[in-house]
């Protein structure tokens, strides 16, 4: 065994949730804990950056807000699904956390009088996202990464490709994977592990994610034993821009922007006349393919179907003021001023509502392992997620598991494990076949556009059986001619090649989990809309699935969703 690390905690993903749990276990263990931060990239280059919009929080009682108004729009969104357990732990934790970065030096956007500012967002009966005009992901990341600064008992480990979880006797034991800039292999070795590495959204070809998001901490998770929940609920955020999908934010509407089909008309009158566009996002996504199947949309030169994005009436002063991040990535990426025109767009894969198994407190059936952020489910989202509830899931989840780790591990005397041998060693030999014997003949690359496009054409804002199975056969016989792709590149340092080889086998068997999942729910709900099945089914699928891997297959149990206040009704907005 070589360039073996050990600390005392390792965190996966150096994101929002992985940075506040970072900050949490430092400032509380007085900066003795030894903690190892370790992402695929840079630490300011994780996809949080890209958080727009807002973070939701319960911050005007005074006004007409309340923890039990943020919570029934949070379950009411979630089609029922959220265990409202976690939702009411949640609305109540996320404004603590909204001060604590106001404390930590965030330049929140402000009201005239000085207080911060809070602006619609869909799906909530109140304007409740704090936000820092249209780059609020940006800012907390960086608002964090500076707090953290001021400890010294953590290192980064940026640009570490992790390739396995190690669990021996249902206990935690440590990571292996390559320094990408090195190419060296590595094992680190920690007595708890917090995964905060991201969703699974670069599935799709059409999506919002970075191309770093491939779902890593949830396929190895999934493959080392640990059960993923509820992978069938995908989000389609409204706002893709056309065609590149970049995330056109929510905040637009919220601000007051319209959406337009080819007659100028707001079609969300007919589908949500009480939120018209801030219905949740899985309402106004599935009125948008709806106006186009029904031939109100309209076509690029190259035709594909949009819909438009209309600002202009909001003038240019606010614009710059409240959205000039969105300005300027119209402007730079389809040459469209909003100021004089309205904005292409079309519901784009956005979410991963499920994610790996855990309890209330991000805790997974493995001892020593904890989950939060969008690795996570807790089950807060369920079935559908509302817009500005994640950059504050990311943060609250941070703080606890953060906080939960070191009441756990700090004055223990927990002694580090011990790596098996034989596990390190079949570890680096998979690595070794992928450098120095890939001789086979499957193109690597156009396997992943394949997978991407098969997930954009079967499993969309609206699936049947049919296309499920279509979907489901497909993934099965790309992860056959995934044993037989070629790594051309047998450098070590900085090989990309490697690097997509790894994430693409990440992606098939997270594809497989999802499609599996969504064939196995015969009901429609939230972001999961079968057409052979229109309606909610809360006698049958009133539950969370959980996928557990086997050679085969995953194999899909179920667990009942926790119904501690509000019965589920008809939804209507």
């Amino acid at each position: 065994m070589e360039n073996s690390i050990q600390h005392d905690v390792l965190i996966l993903g150096s994101g929002l949730a992985g940075l506040r749990a970072a900050v949490e276990m430092a400032r509380r263990s007085n900066g003795r804990l030894s903690i190892g931060l370790v992402s695929k990239v840079q630490l300011m280059r994780s996809h949080s950056v890209a958080a727009e919009g807002g973070t939701a929080a319960m911050m005007r009682p005074e006004e007409g807000d309340s923890f039990e108004l943020h919570a029934w729009d949070t379950v009411k969104g979630s089609d029922f699904l959220a265990d409202q357990d976690v939702v009411e732990l949640f609305v109540k934790k996320a404004p603590e956390e909204i001060i604590q970065l106001e404390h930590w030096g965030i330049p929140w956007s402000r009201r005239d009088d000085g207080r911060i500012d809070q602006r619609p967002f869909g799906g909530h009966s109140f304007p409740r996202a704090v936000y820092a005009a249209d780059k609020t992901g940006f800012f907390e990341m960086q608002t964090l990464y500076d707090t953290l600064l001021k400890f010294d008992n953590w290192k980064r480990y940026d640009e570490w490709f992790i390739t396995a979880i190690a669990i021996e006797d249902n206990q935690f034991r440590g990571l292996v994977g390559l320094d990408v800039t090195t190419g060296k292999f590595h094992t680190l070795v920690g007595k708890a592990l917090i995964i905060a590495a991201g969703g699974a959204g670069t599935l799709y070809g059409f999506t919002t994610y970075s191309q770093t998001v491939t779902g890593d901490g949830l396929a190895m998770a999934y493959r080392a034993g640990l059960a993923l929940e509820d992978m069938e609920f995908i989000q389609f955020h409204p706002t893709g821009l056309v065609p590149s999908g970049i995330l056109i934010s929510e905040a637009a509407r919220g601000e007051g922007g319209y959406l337009i089909n080819k007659n100028g008309e707001r079609f969300m009158e007919r589908y949500a006349k009480g939120k018209m566009e801030l219905a949740p996002r899985d309402m106004v996504s599935r009125s948008m393919i709806t106006e186009i199947e029904e031939g109100r949309g309209l076509k690029t030169a190259e035709g594909r179907n949009y819909l438009q994005l209309d600002l202009r009436h909001l003038g240019e002063a606010k614009i710059n003021e409240r959205l000039p991040f969105i300005r300027e990535l119209a402007m730079q990426f389809v040459g469209i001023d909003p100021v004089h025109e309205p904005i292409p767009i079309h519901p784009v894969a956005h979410y991963s509502m499920g994610g790996i198994a855990c309890d209330i407190n991000g805790a997974t059936a493995v001892e020593g392992i904890w989950v939060a952020g969008e690795a996570a489910c807790t089950s807060l989202h369920g079935a559908n997620r509302l817009g500005s509830n994640s950059t504050a899931e990311c943060l609250v989840w941070g703080q606890i598991t953060g906080e939960q780790v070191v009441e756990k591990y700090w004055h223990s005397g927990v002694a580090f494990p011990k790596l098996s041998a034989a596990f390190v060693k079949e570890q680096e030999e998979r690595l070794e076949h992928w450098l120095s014997n890939s001789t086979g003949t499957e193109n690597l690359y156009a396997l992943r556009r394949e997978l991407r496009q098969t997930m954009d054409d079967d499993v969309g804002v609206f699936r049947t059986g049919e296309e499920l199975q279509q979907a489901l056969s497909k993934i099965q016989s790309f992860k056959l001619r995934y044993r037989n792709i070629r790594v051309r590149d047998a450098n070590r340092v900085y090989n990309t090649d490697l690097i997509a080889a790894l994430e693409l086998g990440n992606l098939l068997d997270l594809a497989e989990v999802a499609v599996a999942s969504a064939l196995a729910r015969q009901e429609s709900r939230g972001a999961h809309a079968r057409r052979d099945f229109a309606e909610r089914d809360d006698e049958n699928w009133l539950k969370h699935t959980l996928a557990h891997f086997t050679l085969e297959g995953p194999k899909l149990s179920y667990k009942p969703a926790r119904i501690t206040m509000w019965k589920p009704v008809e939804r209507k907005y």
